[in-house]
């Protein structure tokens, strides 16, 4: 095993390892009481492979969790086409508004669901 070291006073090379240890610590062992070794292996085990890599929210992935990333990403796949997302801006959310020339312009209707294939 070879320790992993970033320069001295940068502190971003093992930024995602602290921030899963902060998360485990924070959502699993401190939360729970453990009666023995095997006992916190086995449920350390569980929130990795059942809660963080399959429901838990991630902002890397925009907020989704690692399985409904993984599926967009294999509906993207199939469908081998390039594909955008746009997010409604709440402030804004009238039927007409003035466009640039200060004209009055329709709005286009909301897309659909972009998870679904």
């Amino acid at each position: 095993m070879v320790p992993s070291m970033s320069r001295p006073a940068n502190p971003y090379h093992n930024a995602s390892c602290e921030s899963f240890m902060k998360t485990l610590k924070r959502e699993e062992i401190y939360t729970n009481q453990y009666d023995d070794l095997e006992n916190l292996r086995a449920n350390i085990e569980e929130f990795i492979e059942e809660y963080y890599n399959r429901q838990r929210l991630h902002s890397a992935l925009g907020y989704r969790s690692p399985e409904e990333f993984e599926q967009k990403t294999e509906c993207q796949a199939e469908s081998r086409s390039a594909t955008m997302e746009f997010f409604e801006n709440k402030e804004n959310d009238k039927k007409n508004s003035k466009g640039l020339l200060g004209k009055e312009t329709q709005m286009p209707s909301p897309s659909p669901d972009p998870f679904s294939c």
